[in-house]
């Protein structure tokens, strides 16, 4: 079973600066936990950021003095505890062997309780946005983790995954940003905003990801939403939610091999969920 660079793993060790780049970018806002606890005069943002201005009180604006659309919790009504069944998620894990770390470590419960600090995730668009989003999330996940039997990355321990040139998010002597959790965070640059956003902290202690399982879930959540989930109710399709994970390792080419598989899982799902996968499957 191969254990993929991960994350912003986009483009791999071709594109730490861009992708690092990016993501110090993106994510400069003053972190709080995902479920907010924002002061009274400040709006939780969609991702679950404190603070003021049309990129936290507009669109997707959680709590606070919001001044854009009605919050994430509401959504397009779509419950997602009523898509992601016992039986869906059980007909996953199920193909795991019993000797998987995962087995006893993921669960259907601890997916829906990390979901409450995500919103938008599985809520937003249409209902086939919906199931098509839930659907690319667990077609991805299953990739990373061997239908939830991997837990961490193989031979993770024996990878560089730090990037020496990003000061935000600075490496720590002895710890190591493999890929942990559903969706395999890895890198320095991921588990430091990660961290500050979930509330943990995620450069001392990334083994964390590895050892609690709601923090595991919610570290792919935030992935996910920060990265994958836009191209899902934007319908740009399944095709960029794999550039965005794997990026110059898989696409363009890159790897076909692996890009199949993604979308033989995305398409399971979809039909599972009784949805169309839409167009631009392949990245």
């Amino acid at each position: 079973m191969h254990r993929l660079l991960h994350p912003t793993k986009m483009n791999g060790l071709l594109g730490v600066m861009v992708v690092a780049g990016l993501l110090a970018g993106a994510l400069l806002e003053p972190a709080a936990g995902q479920n907010c606890g924002c002061a009274a005069d400040l709006c939780c943002s969609q991702y679950g950021y404190c603070g003021t201005g049309e990129d936290y009180c507009g669109k997707g604006c959680q709590e606070g003095p919001c001044t854009g659309q009605s919050p994430p919790s509401a959504g397009n009504g779509v419950s997602v505890s009523d898509i992601v069944t016992q039986a869906f998620f059980d007909g996953i894990i199920g193909q795991a062997a019993g000797s998987c770390a995962g087995k006893s470590f993921y669960s259907r419960a601890t997916f829906l309780e990390a979901t409450d600090s995500y919103g938008l995730f599985g809520r937003e668009g249409s209902v086939d946005d919906s199931k098509r989003e839930i659907a690319a999330f667990f077609a991805h996940v299953t990739h990373e983790t061997g239908h939830f039997c991997y837990i961490e990355e193989i031979d993770g321990a024996s990878k560089d995954y730090c990037d020496e040139t990003n000061t935000q998010y600075p490496c720590v002597a002895g710890k190591g940003y493999y890929g942990r959790g559903p969706i395999q965070l890895s890198w320095n640059f991921n588990y430091g905003p990660a961290g500050n956003s979930i509330g943990f902290d995620g450069l001392n202690n990334p083994d964390l990801v590895a050892n609690d399982p709601l923090i595991s879930f919610k570290t792919a959540l935030w992935f996910w939403m920060n990265n994958c989930h836009s191209a899902i109710v934007s319908g740009k399709g399944f095709g960029e939610t794999i550039r965005a994970i794997n990026g110059a390792l898989e696409c363009d080419g890159a790897n076909p091999d692996t890009v199949n598989a993604r979308v033989g899982y995305f398409k399971d799902y979809c039909n599972q969920l009784g949805v169309d996968p839409g167009a631009n499957l392949y990245c």
